[in-house]
């Protein structure tokens, strides 16, 4: 099985969160943040949603920053899965 998100959506895959702080300090499991970086796994047609035209301007493989409280998570097969619309996507990672 596999994701197919329609319109402007984009499904994301999580980036693992680091274990350590730059200064060797380790997090337990309730100090972590959810990390806001993700790799696209899939993207959308684009084409005209709420009457304004839409150009997907990401690609599977792309990796991204994405809004904090954004999208919606999915769990498929045992995999972690978040679908955005695609302006919730702040930066692509180069």
């Amino acid at each position: 099985m596999k994701l197919v998100p329609l319109g402007d959506r984009v499904v994301l895959k999580q980036l693992e969160a680091e274990q350590t702080t730059k200064s060797g300090i380790v997090l337990p499991g309730q100090e972590k943040e959810k990390p806001q970086q993700a790799e696209v796994i899939a993207v959308g047609p684009g084409g005209v949603v709420d009457g304004k035209e839409i150009k997907m301007e990401v690609k599977a493989g792309d990796k991204v920053i994405y809004s904090k409280y954004a999208g919606t998570e999915v769990k498929l097969e045992d995999e972690k899965f978040i679908i955005v619309k695609q302006n919730d996507i702040l930066a692509v990672i180069e």
